[in-house]
């Protein structure tokens, strides 16, 4: 593997990243507005396109084309439950943000659930993204250290160190405004470096368009439906469901997701972003399981022993030199794209919901907020980067996916206060909230448990739907009747928009 040439690619890579930082950030107006919500002056297209690459981590990039020799083409059932989800995002819950003119979308919850509503979701965000975005940033971090920077002998916790240094350099001055231009440049990188690898595949394996289409057609892998196993993690109904709800969560209630929605100009725009973004999400998966195809196919022509980890599968193709030098240098691209684009913009949301949230920083004055904002930034930065050698230490795979799926559970009781607070007239009892987020999870790994041991049913994503009814019912048990506040509430923030504008 030719190390000068990936660290020319890398080197630069990031010289670009860092100019469009200095451009977009040397831009006048208020900084806080500009880094919290880009002075909401973002262009609907690049916040979808940016939002492309956010969803599609590093991790993405190696996992989906390898899943493939699992469970086939099952997971487009997921996909095709996404794009109604992101219509129900767009119709329900952007409406009811920009009524509100949030900046971070947990402070909904304080007005319509209650203070330690409020700090209690905001915390459930910040710990399930700040293990979700590490788990992914460092999987990839991994995958680099292990096929570039070792063969240099650079050890793991400088690689880690220069890279969130990189990140937090062209994100700590413009925020959401620089991070809505450098996540549309990394999406379409890594997006034509997929179709790339994806072409230079099919000319090695000698095959036309034709015969492209028809060898993923007739590939054993190409079976996408599953209807009649129950049991089966991959049932339809379970991934298409599961795929709605996944969206709901973790696009319409994610900070990280919704920041850049918020930074359109109006709503109009922000729900045009969210048709095309979900629009485009199905044919970009598709790509990338055909991948997974063609590889499988390469594969078995050249009589070639993949590895026993699927995740490992497109790495050891691109990186072996079996697909050519011009293949090592897209997924070299491809790769940092996807990785960098998922990392910068949930460091930029745990900024933000740790200032706003936690801090209360639009309460007091600009030059204040300025501060306290640049501080967290670099704090953030500094525990993502703990996480990241906390992770290199258990240095176990299965210790890593278990954490990962922690975080996926984190996500249920952010369903169940905003589902609870958009659909019902009822007022919890704000001092029991915190305790049913917290035994919501908990009463879902005991079930999950006694589900797998006595009935042989083994959940899957349907787990978080399972996870939301159970904090809604225990909210609605804890509650009166009462009035839905969100007149109040709007009125109250527009109040402090219009007093942080005179600031």
């Amino acid at each position: 593997m030719n190390g000068w040439l990936v660290i020319g690619i890398i080197a630069a890579y990031f010289a670009l990243l860092l100019l469009i930082s200095h451009l977009t950030g040397r831009r006048g107006g208020n900084a806080n507005e500009a880094f919290f919500l880009g002075n909401r002056q973002s262009p609907w297209y690049l916040v979808s396109i940016g939002m492309i690459g956010a969803s599609l981590s590093g991790v993405t990039f190696v996992s989906v084309p390898g899943m493939v020799r699992g469970i086939d083409m099952t997971y487009m059932q997921t996909v095709l439950g996404f794009f109604f989800g992101y219509i129900i995002v767009a119709k329900v819950l952007l409406p009811l943000y920009y009524k509100l003119q949030l900046t971070s979308i947990y402070t909904y919850l304080e007005g319509r659930i209650g203070r330690r509503g409020y700090k209690t979701g905001a915390s459930f965000f910040l710990l399930s993204k700040l293990l979700g975005a590490a788990v992914r940033f460092y999987l990839v971090v991994l995958i680099l250290q292990e096929y570039v920077f070792d063969a240099w002998r650079i050890p793991f916790g400088l690689t880690a160190f220069l890279s969130i240094c990189v990140v937090w350099l062209y994100t700590f001055r413009g925020g959401i405004r620089t991070i809505v231009w450098t996540d549309a440049l990394q999406c379409l990188c890594f997006l034509a470096m997929l179709c790339l690898i994806l072409w230079h595949v099919k000319d090695l394996l000698g095959l036309d368009m034709g015969g492209l289409f028809r060898t993923i057609a007739d590939s054993p892998h190409a079976r996408i439906f599953e209807f009649n196993d129950w049991h089966s993690t991959q049932n339809f109904f379970k991934q298409f469901f599961s795929g709605i709800f996944i969206v709901i969560v973790m696009t319409g209630l994610d900070q990280d997701m919704m920041q850049k929605n918020l930074s359109c100009r109006n709503l109009r725009e922000a729900q045009k972003n969210m048709y095309v973004y979900g629009l485009a999400f199905t044919p970009v998966n598709l790509i990338f399981l055909s991948l997974g195809v063609l590889l499988l196919a390469f594969a078995a022509a050249k009589g070639l022993a993949l590895p026993a980890s699927s995740d490992a599968i497109l790495p050891m193709l691109c990186t072996s030199g079996l697909l050519g030098q011009a293949v090592l240098v897209f997924f070299t691209i491809g790769i940092i794209a996807a990785a960098f684009s998922s990392a910068d913009s949930a460091l930029t949301a745990l900024t933000t919901s740790f200032c706003v949230d936690l801090l209360g920083v639009e309460k007091g004055t600009a030059s204040r907020a300025k501060r306290i904002r640049l501080r967290t930034h670099l704090c953030i930065s500094a525990v993502f980067l703990l996480t990241l050698y906390l992770f290199k230490a258990l240095n176990n795979r299965s210790v890593i996916d278990a954490l990962y799926m922690l975080a996926s559970y984190t996500y249920g009781p952010l369903l169940g206060l905003f589902a609870f607070g958009l659909f019902t007239r009822r007022k919890p009892r704000d001092r029991f909230v915190p305790c049913i987020c917290i035994l919501s999870p908990l009463l879902c790994l005991f079930l999950s448990y006694i589900a797998k041991r006595y009935a042989n049913y083994t959940f899957s994503y349907e787990l978080l739907m399972l996870n939301g009814a159970l904090t809604f019912l225990g909210l609605w048990l804890l509650s009166e009747k009462g009035k839905k506040p969100e007149k109040a509430v709007a009125l109250r923030h527009q109040s402090e928009a219009n007093g942080n504008k005179d600031r």
